[in-house]
């Protein structure tokens, strides 16, 4: 790349004696960017990337202009190329990435170029950190019952990736075991400020990347600026590719007051997401400001940039400050690096003091902090924010839908809407009526709807915060001295986010506290909130399934979509952990835990919440005495080593994957098959049937789903027919590297409803002959038949994670259109990278208001000459021969992206690409 820097901002910095060489913001500003240091902290990082990578090319002078003109507007459809400093992925997405990597080298092979041209050109990490299913539980050996069930389990995967981490340059593998990967990239990957050894120069610039976990995010907290996109843009983007988008719109939102007593920073993540799903932030930037900060730890800041996705932004990115500079202190970083970090960032003008003036925002919004309140969200969405002296009457409102009409709803006044189970005064399960409780067999209790069946602390969300960890350690300590244990029918489970967490735990005595109501180590995973919870107990299960009754999960994690954290549950509340323990104490949602007792006390008296909950300065003092720098590095000391099952797996192949054509995790995928070096051209779609009719908020889990699946399914058959027995099915998501299991699984969520079948749940459509039947074998069917097919959907279709096989599944299945109201911003983008168009009705219109019913025939003309975000008429032909003709959005935003379709997808532009260089 040859450099050019029309704005005189190469620049030098010394710190400690060491010379930098960096592009400075200011220095552009004098030069011809006026304004520039007044924009938000966020976009002077992009402004930084385009005057790193100024070449005339890529990047051009004009560019560079739009971020100053952004100052005026405010917002833009400018298209820019930027280039993150490195990949972050976790290995079920890792997994498929990894796998189409390997797929690339075949087909470059093919086309008589050298394999090594696919490779990483910046660094990737790979976390294993999704494959840890919560099997056993409650025990001492639960830890050790499951990392050994892992590996039997994923032996195949653990293979192909330390193949992977000895083939690839530039890619390293955090071994199982370790920790979540935002966690790992949080305590110890991130640098803020990053450094490369460049033409005999030290250049120092923002640390940036994307990560093919949507909950990058998280390393927002310690502005760093990272998003997740799907594992096909991540694998263009560690191939040299830059990452295309507009400039986005930042939308500021400041924070004033103090959190008061009591309150958790996850009831102040669930506030937030609330009101920014409310304001609408799908594809913005959110930056946080205002002297509220100064009250906020990074831990806490971290917490809410991890849920980005939940409120739909890019990012939710937190300025460096002076916490900023402790954290990396803490965790172990080199005192050169924290030295560097302040000097650049107070250099460039990023640096945030309570004397820093407000940046320009697109929009803003406040929060007082003062005004939080205890809460938890749910039951099936993350922004559905519930107070937590409501959770009881919400819960009995939403009963009758997750009943799926089995219950009628109550006819008592809104304001008396506490259950129709317990009585005014009940105290306990004891106190249900009856008819209403069903026995559990071989058991001395009875559970019913509401009964809280899963109480785990897991996920990335709050498990890389020492206050909500401690809290909850003291909670436990607190209960177990009054007498109180978890109820015998709750599934306990703890799964830190990293092994630090169990130093400072055990260090403070409060792992052994945990341990006595049922919270034992289960693993450093994530576990509950991706799906790998793990079967119920068979005889919870069973009088849940034989009643058909609505059980409860209480989860420290960010994702309660349906079906997603076990399918035995049907109402799934995010909480914080100290909350997580309160109700496996409680055992059920029938029952107002502000007001009415957990239980009884070994004195006979009864034990309130109030009782149990530990004030801040308790969980301070905790968290100052026992988490140590220390901790940190010794964890962090050989971190790419791993445990001896790691190191005892065997290593085959070479710079090219043997493929093993018996093996049911990875298989070659089918879609460089009779690649040439030029694409074939686009086409019209001609005649398409439609696979389905979606409602709003489609998530990726619903198009594909991660966790469990039964023989019954698919997938489930495919396996048998391959003798792998129903205990052995693991997961959809750990069975990513095998398309034969994937297309199998799309769109076979167990609670997707497909709305041409009438009150239908699970996978199903309509075949060609009009009979009810699983999609994929539709699908299949249609395709014998050479007929395309189209899926129409409504508000925030593919909401979720930045899952690319729900894209991938989608082209597998010979879907060559989705036309939804809205999209969400990755899946948007996955849909484009894998050939699929994206088209998105005007304001107003739908499926519902064309009255289409799934038998029509559809026609999308004018593919060959399409260009960015046109008008496109869809032509719907009704089976009575009328004719309707639509005109739509053509989702596919950018002149990169148009490129990326014309070439069948993104990775077969890239390859042709790089063979062709």
């Amino acid at each position: 790349m040859t450099q050019i820097d029309s704005f005189k901002s190469k620049s030098t910095l010394t710190v400690g004696g060491k010379t930098y060489t960096y592009y400075s913001i200011l220095e552009a500003e004098k030069n011809g960017l006026t304004g520039v240091s007044k924009l938000p902290s966020s976009m002077k990082v992009v402004l930084e990337n385009l005057l790193r990578f100024e070449d005339n090319r890529t990047v051009k002078k004009e560019d560079i202009q739009a971020i100053a003109e952004w100052l005026v507007t405010r917002t833009s459809e400018y298209e820019i190329q930027y280039r993150p400093a490195r990949v972050l992925m976790q290995d079920f997405t890792g997994v498929p990435a990894v796998v189409d990597l390997a797929a690339m080298r075949d087909a470059t092979a093919k086309l008589g170029a050298n394999p090594q041209k696919i490779n990483p050109l910046v660094p990737v990490d790979l976390v294993i950190d999704h494959s840890v299913m919560v099997d056993s539980f409650g025990t001492p050996l639960a830890f050790q019952q499951n990392v050994e069930l892992e590996y039997e389990r994923n032996g195949e995967r653990y293979e192909f990736l330390r193949w992977g981490q000895s083939a690839f340059d530039n890619f390293r593998v955090v071994p199982p075991g370790t920790g979540i990967c935002h966690q790992v990239n949080l305590e110890y990957l991130a640098q803020t400020v990053w450094t490369k050894d460049e033409n005999g120069e030290t250049v120092a610039y923002p640390d940036t990347l994307v990560g093919t976990d949507s909950h990058t995010t998280m390393v927002n907290g310690m502005a760093v600026l990272g998003w997740g996109v799907g594992g096909i843009e991540a694998e263009a983007a560690m191939l040299g590719q830059p990452v295309t988008m507009l400039i986005p719109e930042v939308v500021g939102f400041k924070l004033t007051g103090k959190i008061n007593e009591g309150i958790t920073a996850t009831d102040l993540v669930l506030t937030v997401t609330e009101m920014l799903r409310k304001k609408g932030v799908v594809g913005k930037f959110v930056e946080f400001y205002g002297p509220g900060l100064d009250y906020l730890s990074l831990e806490d800041q971290a917490t809410i940039a991890n849920m980005a996705p939940e409120y739909g932004a890019t990012c939710g990115y937190f300025p460096v400050d002076a916490d900023t500079l402790k954290f990396l202190a803490t965790t172990g970083r080199d005192a050169d690096r924290v030295a560097l970090v302040e000097a650049y960032s107070k250099a460039q003008g990023m640096f945030r003091t309570t004397e820093t003036p407000d940046p320009v925002f697109t929009s803003t919004l406040e929060l007082d902090l003062s005004t939080v309140v205890p809460s938890l969200s749910g039951p099936k969405r993350p922004q559905d924010r519930v107070a937590l002296k409501d959770v009881t009457r919400a819960f009995a409102e939403a009963l009758p839908e997750l009943s799926g009409g089995r219950i009628e709803r109550t006819k008592l006044p809104a304001d008396k809407q506490e259950s129709r189970f317990v009585d005014e005064g009940a105290t306990g399960v004891d106190d249900i009526p009856e008819e209403a409780a069903f026995p559990v067999k071989g058991c001395d209790y009875k559970i019913n709807d509401g009964s809280v069946v899963i109480a785990a602390i897991t996920s990335c969300t709050n498990t890389s915060n020492p206050s909500v960890l401690v809290a909850a350690g003291l909670v436990a300590r607190k209960a177990r001295a009054l007498g109180l244990n978890s109820k015998p029918w709750v599934k306990t489970s703890l799964a830190p986010g990293s092994q630090v967490v169990t130093d400072y735990l055990t260090a403070a005595g409060l792992q052994d506290d945990l341990d006595a109501i049922g919270f034992n180590l289960v693993g450093y995973g994530c576990t509950t909130c991706i799906g790998n919870s793990g079967p119920l107990p068979q005889a919870i299960s069973d009088t849940i399934n034989e009643n058909k009754l609505v059980a409860a999960s209480v989860l420290s994690g960010n994702r309660n979509f349906e079906g997603r954290v076990n399918p035995d549950v049907r109402a799934n509340y995010l909480a914080s952990p100290p909350l997580v323990v309160a109700y496996a104490l409680l055992g059920t949602l029938n029952i107002d835990i502000t007001t009415q007792p957990l239980g009884t006390g070994k004195d006979g008296k009864p034990v309130y919440l109030k009782d149990i909950w530990p004030t801040n300065h308790e969980v301070a003092e905790i968290v100052r005495k026992h988490v140590t720098a220390d901790m940190f590095r010794s964890r962090y000391s050989d971190v790419f080593k791993g445990d001896k099952h790691w190191q005892a797996i065997a290593v085959e192949g070479g710079e090219t994957y043997g493929w093993n054509s018996s093996s049911t995790y990875v298989q070659n995928p089918p879609y460089f098959e009779e690649l040439t070096m030029e694409p074939k051209p686009v086409t019209d779609v001609v005649s398409a049937r439609v696979l389905a009719l979606f409602l709003d908020s489609i998530t990726t889990d619903h198009i594909s789903p991660a966790g469990s699946f039964k023989a019954s399914t698919p997938a489930g058959k495919y396996l048998e027919e391959r003798q792998v027995a129903p205990k052995d099915f693991n997961s959809y998501g750990a069975r990513r590297g095998n398309h034969e299991v994937m297309m199998r699984g799309t769109f076979a969520n167990i609670r997707i409803k497909n709305m041409m079948l009438d009150g239908v749940e699970g996978g199903y459509t309509k075949g060609p002959d009009g009979s009810q039947m699983a999609i994929y074998d539709a699908a299949m069917a249609y395709q014998q038949q050479n007929t395309p097919l189209v899926i129409f959907a409504g508000k925030e279709y593919g909401t979720g994670s930045s899952r690319d096989w729900a894209a991938k599944g989608t082209n597998l299945l010979g879907v060559k259109a989705v036309i939804a109201q809205s999209f969400e911003r990755i899946h948007r983008s996955n849909l484009v990278g894998m050939g699929v168009i994206p088209l998105q009705f005007k304001d107003g219109e739908s499926w519902q208001t064309l009255g289409l019913d799934g038998t029509e025939t559809i026609d999308i003309a004018g593919v060959e000459n399409i260009v960015p975000r046109a008008n496109v008429t869809v032509k719907i032909t009704r089976a009575n021969g009328e004719v309707i003709n639509v005109e739509t959005r053509c989702r596919i935003d950018t002149a990169n992206e148009l490129d990326y379709f014309r070439n069948g997808g993104i990775l077969h532009y890239v390859l042709r690409s790089l063979v062709a260089a």
